[in-house]
């Protein structure tokens, strides 16, 4: 993606839906198709971040 994800659960989702609308919208694996494939990727990756546990003791934003 081009732009960095929102750090929210809530706006991910937000974010999600309309990338898939985008999706729904392209034709079946054409360029646009693919490239909303990817960014729904990345969005659920880092829904998965944000929702994974933390370890006790560490940062929120450890590692990057």
């Amino acid at each position: 993606m081009s732009q960095s994800l929102p750090d929210n659960r809530a706006a991910l989702l937000v974010l999600h839906a309309e990338v898939r609308r985008r999706r729904d919208r392209a034709a079946l694996g054409g360029p646009e198709y693919r490239t909303a494939c990817e960014e729904i990727a990345a969005i659920e990756v880092q829904v998965a971040r944000i929702e994974q546990p933390q370890p006790a003791g560490a940062s929120k934003k450890a590692g990057g």
